[in-house]
């Protein structure tokens, strides 16, 4: 099994900056696609960024020029830089990768980060 873990959220001013870390942890496997998403309470879960395998981004609209997406092949890891931060970015985010072992292909999420935005 692979484990995401995501890092990094916390409290920040409006204006503000903070980076997020998803590691995955595991043996025999390797990683195609990464994401952030983010659901807040009574919401559907949305893309905020993904990443292909050779570094390749897509934003959502709302993230366009303040977020961006990367990733270390070497340390499995996903980042996500988030600059002018607003508070309506508040919310949970989570960590999303495809997974292949051997001819397998499967989806892994992490568990969850909070930002919170605030004065």
């Amino acid at each position: 099994q692979v484990r995401l873990v995501e890092s990094g959220g916390g409290l920040v001013q409006p204006g503000g900056s903070l980076k997020l870390s998803c590691a995955a942890s595991g043996s025999g496997f390797s990683i195609y696609n990464m994401a952030w998403y983010r659901q807040a309470p009574g919401n559907q879960r949305e893309l905020v960024a993904e990443i292909t395998d050779r570094g390749t981004p897509t934003y959502a609209d709302a993230v366009k020029g303040r977020f961006t997406i990367s990733r270390d092949n070497a340390k499995n890891t996903v980042y996500l830089q988030m600059n002018s931060l607003k508070p309506e970015d508040t919310t949970v985010y989570y960590c999303n990768a495809d997974i292949f072992r051997g001819l397998t292909r499967g989806n892994s999420w992490g568990q969850g980060t909070q930002v919170t935005v605030s004065s």
